[in-house]
């Protein structure tokens, strides 16, 4: 079993190979490969090494599938007594993209 945790957009996420994953907005056309560099941990097997704070020439490569904008999310606010009501929506941004290959 083989995987490594990443870092990209702010976040840490755990990636194994064919593992389809939502991350923040990467500037890439629909079918580009993307690298991602910011490789904190890579476990093979029994093996592991870890990074200080990134695993020197360890990478992991990745196919982007989708562009697109998450479900909206509505964000209001209320203040009592204070006839303040505020209603707004958010819809992030993100990238879905499938682990291809992790090399360490």
């Amino acid at each position: 079993m083989k995987f490594a945790v990443v870092k990209t957009g702010g976040k840490q996420y755990l990636v194994r190979q064919g593992q389809r994953l939502k991350i923040e907005k990467l500037e890439a056309e629909e079918g580009a490969t993307l690298s991602l560099d910011d490789v904190l941990i890579v476990v093979d097997g029994d093996s592991m090494m870890l990074g200080t704070p990134n695993v020197a020439g360890a990478r992991v490569e990745a196919k982007v599938l989708k562009q697109a904008r998450s479900r909206k999310v509505i964000v209001f606010k209320y203040r009592p007594k204070a006839r303040s009501r505020v209603k707004r929506g958010h819809r992030q941004h993100f990238t879905e993209v499938e682990i291809t290959k992790i090399t360490n």
